[in-house]
């Protein structure tokens, strides 16, 4: 299909970007945090959380090295466990940001202060974390606290919202858990470093949720040095750490021969996904409307953009954080089944309509699933961002100042037509 007229079947809702919070948003959360509190009453029994299912571990970052690192439990035994783990499940089912965030609000972070250096530690609280994280599947606990749990709500830009959080004094396992082969291969190599753990785990079919869970309970990398890693950086360093690897494998791909684009929407959320022929570079934009989550107070667009070349990067991005490396991974998961390499540019359009922060999980799974639909094809990615331009909410000559691939090919136009006047 020609970009043209992929472009004509789009009905552009103007009113979705006028719409504000206060007029549109539910406020189903706030309420919902009355019913876990009436839940925290009914499943704590004294100073115990008993016959909870903890299917993952939350390590934070504030006070790192000694950080707070804890269990994650539902308060509530009606559901499944495995409902409460952030994963490309989500996506499929299609989860609200209302979904994400009450479902975040009944999961209990039983935590406690921690040196992040746990080498081959397996015991008392930090043991049960480990074995939690490590398990292909939740694992029944018995959690001690030592105070009443807190409702207040944690958000972040790159990890899924966390919701109550309390003190934990200890905790025990009440079940033995399920360790898949490949996890067991990693940790009995003492001298296998982290990256070389990882890209094993992915080649085996471990998605990169997984990975990040076990290296953020330290238990990857070589044994004298495994350490604790916030979940937000782990998050980051797992898609970054895959990302390179996918890459050097497509150092001698031939390119695609023509330029691709495609689109999806999600949680108010618009991506356009550009391909054209050429060696490896790749750009994420994002373009963050008044009244989203990361621009709740300008009057214009907040745009933000981090670019790399062939090479690669050496330094972590500045402007787009997690989301890069989300978005980067997907597109490198589409070449490499395609044994292709291409320029690519992902530009971002968040709206109002994004009024609480998912995590990046949302940047990658969408990614993924418009690289996973038919593209529609341009002559030029000239006349690809020209055919775009009405689509997006800034203009032509904004999106030059802030992209490194637009402003390039903008460049080699003007030289081309100065040469044949």
């Amino acid at each position: 299909m020609r970009l043209e007229e992929f472009i004509e079947g789009i009905e552009r809702d103007e009113e979705q970007h006028k719409r504000q919070l206060a007029q549109e948003k539910s406020y189903a959360i706030t309420e919902y945090l009355a019913d876990v509190e009436q839940q925290i009453n009914e499943t704590v029994q004294g100073d115990s959380l008993f016959g909870s299912t903890a299917p993952s571990i939350f390590v934070g970052r504030s006070g790192y090295p000694r950080v707070s690192a804890g269990v994650l439990a539902p308060v509530a035994s009606d559901a499944p466990a495995t409902d409460y783990v952030t994963s490309g499940e989500w996506y499929r089912q299609g989860v609200t940001i209302d979904d994400v965030f009450q479902t975040r609000a009944g999961l209990l972070n039983s935590t406690q202060p921690t040196d992040i250096h746990v080498a081959d530690e397996w015991d008392g609280f930090t043991g049960v974390r480990r074995e939690v994280a490590i398990a292909d599947r939740p694992v029944d606990v018995e959690v001690d606290l030592e105070n009443t749990p807190s409702l207040d709500m944690a958000v972040d830009r790159v990890a899924t919202p966390h919701g109550p959080r309390a003190h934990a004094s200890d905790a025990q396992l009440t079940e033995n858990p399920h360790v898949p082969r490949a996890v067991e291969k990693t940790l009995s190599d003492d001298d296998w470093r982290a990256e070389g753990a990882m890209t094993y785990l992915y080649n085996r079919g471990f998605d990169v949720y997984d990975i990040n869970t076990i290296l953020s309970a330290g238990a990857l990398g070589q044994r004298r040095n495994r350490t604790l890693v916030p979940t937000r950086w782990s998050i980051t360093a797992v898609d970054d750490t895959v990302s390179q690897f996918l890459r050097g494998s497509l150092r001698n791909a031939p390119t695609i021969d023509t330029v691709e684009v495609r689109r999806e929407t999600y949680l108010g959320n618009e991506f356009w996904v550009l391909l054209a022929p050429g060696n490896w570079e790749f750009e994420l934009v994002e373009m963050k409307s008044p009244g989203s989550v990361w621009n709740p107070g300008r009057e214009g667009y907040w745009i933000a953009s981090d670019y790399e070349g062939f090479g690669g990067r050496t330094q972590y991005v500045e402007e787009t954080a997690g989301a890069y490396y989300a978005a980067r991974l997907a597109v490198l998961e589409h070449l490499i089944e395609r044994d292709r390499q291409a320029k690519a540019l992902v530009l971002r359009d968040v709206t109002d309509d994004y009024w609480g922060p998912v995590g990046v999980w949302l940047i990658r799974e969408t990614v993924r699933d418009a690289l996973s639909n038919a593209p529609a094809t341009a002559e030029s990615f000239h006349r690809a961002i020209g055919q775009l331009r009405e689509q997006l909410p800034i203009g032509g000559p904004e999106l030059r100042r802030n992209s490194e691939l637009v402003a390039g090919v903008q460049s080699d136009l003007s030289a081309f037509l100065d040469r044949n006047r």
